[in-house]
């Protein structure tokens, strides 16, 4: 029975130490934002989950880098869309365990591709679903953890190591997830842009060796390729700059249909007072 007070406790002050701050999917706004207008909202929403007061959640910087490395698609007329903010979001949540290749080569088909028929919102409440879920997981994992350690150094002045042992098991239970994560992001085929730095990088390595001309003559090469692919890019429509046109058009449908509406209900109240007015008049004659 003591045994259960004390499992409860501990879940109780870990559920505390565990507590993030999580952005609900019908909290992401339906509209485009400026630059300073996302860095507001990604800070009034994760401001909590930072570890010092002057830590920052993002950045100007941190977001033009994302944009550089292809991690976030460029901004519409220096806006940010709704699928911008799912995007930043996730790479929030993925930098702090795997680096920014991988997190690339993970959102590259959502980024740069029809991954999936189904929309980024959609594909957000399904992952805010499973967090919820995970959540509790995460907790009597900890807990379970905890209980470990206590069983090998239970006495008062082991508290230190009680602590240590703790967050070493911790720490090994992170490191063989973020292991897994890095072999089944290996797994994943490159997808259509992502390989492009690494035959780059190939392509550099067998010039080494050659003549001074010859390397200059490969590096302008080797910059008209790029520019060729810099202009292949800017020229072809990414997944998400689509569906963010598409929700546009839709509602400057929807507007229209409203505008039209309101016109006809306003032709309608003129006829009725016309025909109002005649009749009326025939009654007064």
């Amino acid at each position: 029975m003591l045994m259960d007070k004390k499992l409860l406790e501990q879940k109780k002050a870990l559920r505390q130490l565990l507590k993030l701050d999580f952005v609900l999917p019908e909290d992401i706004p339906d509209i485009d934002l400026y630059m300073d207008q996302v860095t507001t909202f990604m800070d009034q929403h994760m401001k909590n989950n930072l570890r010092h007061d002057d830590d920052k959640t993002l950045t100007k910087t941190m977001i033009n880098n994302y944009t550089k490395n292809h991690l976030l698609p460029a901004p519409e007329k220096k806006k940010y869309g709704r699928e911008h903010l799912i995007l930043l979001i996730y790479i929030y949540y993925l930098k702090n365990v795997i680096s920014i290749s991988d997190i690339q080569k993970l959102l590259a088909p959502l980024v740069e591709g029809d991954a999936t028929d189904r929309d980024l919102y959609d594909i957000y409440q399904a992952t805010f679903e499973m967090e919820k879920s995970q959540y509790f997981n995460i907790e009597a994992s900890a807990a379970k953890a905890l209980q470990i350690t206590e069983q090998k150094f239970a006495s008062e002045e082991d508290e230190y190591l009680t602590k240590m042992q703790f967050i070493y098991l911790l720490g090994y239970d992170i490191y063989s997830k973020k292991r897994l994560i890095e072999k089944l992001i290996d797994e994943m085929p490159d997808f259509e842009g992502t390989s492009h730095a690494k035959k780059e990088k190939k392509v550099s390595g067998k010039t080494e060796g050659k003549t001074a001309s010859k390397k200059t003559k490969a590096v302008r090469t080797s910059r008209s390729e790029k520019s060729a692919v810099a202009e292949k890019r800017s020229s072809v429509k990414t997944a998400v700059e689509i569906r963010a046109e598409k929700r546009a058009d839709d509602k400057k449908l929807q507007e229209k249909r409203l505008a039209d509406k309101k016109r006809q209900e306003r032709l309608n109240k003129a006829r009725q007072a016309k025909l109002k007015e005649t009749k009326e008049t025939k009654e007064t004659k």
